[in-house]
């Protein structure tokens, strides 16, 4: 899949002079839940947790995260790397699913700054997490969302900020701050231009946004 959008118009309610705040998903707006679950599933499977982990993501950098493999047919790879049946594979897929919370706070955080920032999603991600967005009501929060899955792009690449950039309408990278609980990808959004935060904690980041988006560079 080559790089494209997903329709989200660009520019808005922030203005093109406003500020945008571009956000990570995992680890920001829903916090980490593979650690307990690759718990729970390597004591039930005889395995260590980061065995567990490695069936389900070792080499999807290249494939599913970007859109070159197919969701489904990562599955099973998957299925066939954990040596489980069909039936206990879906089990394990709705327990991931199903473990998947939002951070209500920081997600209202988000929801607020309509009418003074753009917002957008940044965030590799494999399909599934787009009906999930819609289905927690995240993406009703935001002005625009860029998955890797679907732009064929991963972050630290910069082609993912720049198209994040495009579609929150910010042609200058520093009216944007970018939010991630990765100090890597942190790094490469400043390696462009804009104001980076690296995610620790909801009160922290919602702090970092306002102080951002209040900042005295968006008066009049």
């Amino acid at each position: 899949m080559g790089i494209g959008g997903s329709g989200e118009p660009g520019g808005g309610e922030g203005g093109p002079d406003g500020p945008a705040i571009l956000l990570d998903v995992g680890g920001v707006l829903s916090p980490d839940h593979l650690p307990a679950a690759a718990a729970a599933w390597g004591d039930r499977l005889g395995m260590r947790q980061h065995a567990f982990l490695a069936a389900l993501f070792a080499g999807n950098d290249d494939q599913v995260l970007i859109g070159r493999t197919r969701q489904e047919a990562w599955w099973r790879v998957v299925r066939r790397r954990l040596g489980t049946t069909p039936a206990l594979m879906a089990e394990i897929r709705r327990d991931l699913a199903a473990r998947q919370q939002w951070d209500v706070e920081l997600v209202a955080g988000v929801r607020a700054l309509r009418g003074r920032a753009r917002t957008v999603l940044v965030s590799n991600a494999w399909p599934e997490l787009r009906p999930a967005l819609a289905a927690a009501g995240v993406l009703d929060a935001v002005d625009g969302t860029v998955l890797s899955c679907e732009v064929g792009c991963a972050k630290p690449d910069p082609r993912i900020y720049l198209l994040a950039l495009r579609r929150a309408g910010v042609a200058d990278p520093a009216r944007a701050l970018f939010v991630d609980d990765t100090a890597g990808h942190v790094r490469a959004a400043r390696a462009l231009g804009m104001a980076g935060h690296l995610h620790a904690d909801t009160g922290g980041t919602l702090a970092r946004i306002e102080e951002f988006v209040g900042s005295a560079a968006w008066g009049g």
